[in-house]
């Protein structure tokens, strides 16, 4: 069984989840698998035999998804070696091929749970939330609260942002949607101070999770990275080995500015994982890849939608169904 055959199997004739997760990713996807699998279709038709022109092209339509040059490259390596290896002269394999070395990519070497949380049992678990401003960043803590109370989990909230207007208040509005508390101070507050606040009030009410939200003024990027530190400081202090997860924001339809906003903040801070916002908004879905491959941090959660249920905890088989979805139901 060839590995579209594979994904065909999982996604439409599973379990309810499996179809739950399908429908999602397949209508999150939408844009991206429209340009993605149109390109891929053309080349394959106009393309019979695999060759150097086959593959100049594909590489092409891989950097227009914005997987990144240098992940185009290894990815392109590794199509090469595999056609040699299986012996592949026609295009219409190709499909099964490409498909494959996508989630490898992402995988590398093992496929372990590298999207799940790494929260404590019986113990208070900080997340820590950073990102510039706009990417959605209070929107995605929100619904992430949202997600972990429906688990079961009591969680809290640690208004941190205490510099961007109207951030608290956001904050707040997501903690009253959510049923969850909120801990702040006013406007302009240290943030550090407030995470202190935060870890204080979450261990007197036994909160299973408290996420942190944090500024966002990328523009004085020494001042909000110090900045950073210091709250990561005040937090291993008072919680030994937290924060448990230092979660990312990026927003998917920024591209490459995404990537270079994760290597400006992963070498400020220990990021632990990506949670990709507006992924159903752009056509360059590739950069889940380029993330992955270029930082080795894995993608923890991508946003699918408007509604507070359209976070989902990324699956690379999914992601990849998501972009082949049309070819998979013609065959």
């Amino acid at each position: 069984m060839g590995f579209m055959d594979k994904l065909k199997t999982k996604f439409q004739r599973n379990e309810e989840h499996a179809e739950d997760v399908s429908e999602k990713y397949k209508e999150g996807m939408k844009k991206s698998r429209q340009t993605f699998s149109s390109k891929i279709n053309d080349l394959l038709a106009r393309y019979r035999k695999v060759d150097e022109d086959f593959f100049e092209e594909l590489e092409e339509v891989l950097i227009s998804a914005d997987t990144g040059v240098a992940t185009v490259m290894d990815l392109i390596d590794e199509l090469k070696m595999e056609v040699k290896r299986q012996n592949i002269k026609d295009t219409t394999e190709m499909k099964d091929v490409i498909s494959e070395k996508l989630v490898e990519i992402y995988y590398g070497d093992n496929e372990q749970e590298i999207e799940s949380l790494s929260l404590q049992e019986g113990e208070l678990s900080i997340i820590l939330v950073v990102g510039v401003n706009g990417v959605g960043k209070t929107t995605s803590i929100g619904k992430l609260a949202h997600q972990l109370k429906q688990e079961g989990k009591r969680v809290m909230l640690a208004a941190g942002d205490t510099f961007r207007a109207g951030a608290i208040e956001q904050l707040e509005a997501w903690g009253e949607r959510t049923g969850v508390d909120v801990v702040k101070q006013n406007s302009g507050s240290d943030p550090a101070a407030v995470i202190f606040d935060g870890i204080k009030s979450a261990k007197s009410k036994q909160a299973d999770v408290l996420i942190c939200d944090t500024a966002g003024r990328l523009q004085n990027k020494v001042n909000l990275m110090n900045e950073l530190a210091k709250v990561k400081r005040v937090i291993e202090r008072e919680v030994p080995h937290a924060p448990h997860e230092v979660l990312l924001v990026l927003d998917a339809t920024t591209g490459q500015n995404a990537l270079s906003q994760a290597k400006i903040f992963a070498e400020a801070t220990d990021v632990t994982g990506i949670v990709l916002t507006k992924l159903d908004g752009t056509a360059k879905g590739g950069i889940v890849l380029a993330i992955r491959n270029e930082l080795q941090i894995p993608v923890k959660f991508v946003g699918l939608g408007e509604d507070v249920n359209d976070l989902r905890p990324f699956d690379a088989h999914a992601f990849v169904y998501g972009l082949f979805a049309d070819l998979l139901e013609k065959e």
